[in-house]
């Protein structure tokens, strides 16, 4: 079979059973199973697909067909230009989550009243906290030199997953089975907060359906789990610099009032992303 044809009768079985990103799915699992690039499938739609290429693609397609998430079917996804290995264990991290590096970088190399100075130069320490794959705190490593990086999350098997794309990248993180950060004393300069925010009674898309439950809802208004980290946080002797969270926009009024209440201020929001900063 051409590509060409191929990528004209997958797109249309992906699109009868209402998968949006139909072509773009088909071209992905196009790329993984023949090993070549985009710019040279589209380039030569003439070329043939192989008898055993097409039973794997065949295989891959079913499972797509069936709103399984494509992190799961292709076990990686890409993060901020780096690819991480996913599992069914983990949350696939989406593209709106980048802008909590983007804030991080802003917030470390731009002097600003709230910190008085450039915190570039300084060696912090950083929790990734409800850190599934890793993807955060290990994007966090390696665009910013002067980090210490820690990972949090209350599931082993997800920890299992952000101990790979550490092995991955080889860096040196530490990573802790622990609910929020309980089970560390450490001094954190920074949090990376992407908690689950979903309520309850929230209706999520069919894939969502097949990501763990434990890391998308977050009780009956989604935000029972930062009010449980800010309430942590308020216990401790030394609170942590800068906090960045993600949740929906429309969350971000109570949220602020939550971590207002913990002594934390907010100083910027982008899409679903907050920063605070320690107010006392």
């Amino acid at each position: 079979m051409k590509i060409s044809d191929w990528l004209a009768n997958a797109t249309k079985k992906l699109e009868s059973v209402g998968i949006s990103t139909a072509r773009l799915d088909a071209l992905v699992l196009l790329e993984d199973v023949v090993e070549k690039n985009r710019g040279y499938l589209l380039a030569h739609p003439e070329s043939e697909i192989s008898t055993s290429e097409l039973l794997k693609l065949t295989n891959l397609l079913n499972q797509r067909s069936t709103h399984q998430p494509l992190a799961y079917i292709r076990g990686k996804t890409e993060f901020y230009g780096r690819t991480f290995i996913i599992t069914s264990a983990v949350l696939e991290p989406r593209p709106e989550s980048e802008t909590i590096i983007e804030l991080l970088k802003k917030y470390l190399r731009t002097p600003s009243a709230s910190f008085g100075t450039s915190l570039i130069d300084k060696e912090l320490l950083l929790a990734d906290v409800g850190s599934g794959s890793g993807a955060l705190g290990i994007t966090a490593m390696l665009e910013l030199s002067n980090l210490q990086v820690d990972l949090f999350d209350i599931d082993e098997n997800a920890l299992k997953v952000s101990k790979s794309n550490v092995d991955l990248f080889t860096l040196s993180i530490n990573s802790y089975l622990s609910d929020m950060i309980t089970d560390s004393d450490k001094d954190y300069a920074i949090l990376l907060c992407n908690l689950p925010y979903v309520p309850d009674d929230y209706r999520v898309n069919q894939a969502a359906t097949m990501e763990p439950r434990l890391a998308i809802f977050g009780g009956y208004d989604g935000l029972e789990l930062y009010r449980k980290l800010f309430n942590q946080l308020m216990k401790r002797k030394h609170k942590p610099l800068l906090i960045l969270t993600e949740s929906f926009p429309s969350q971000h009024i109570i949220l602020s009032a939550i971590a207002y209440d913990a002594g934390y201020l907010l100083i910027d929001s982008d899409d679903f992303i907050q920063v605070f900063t320690k107010t006392r």
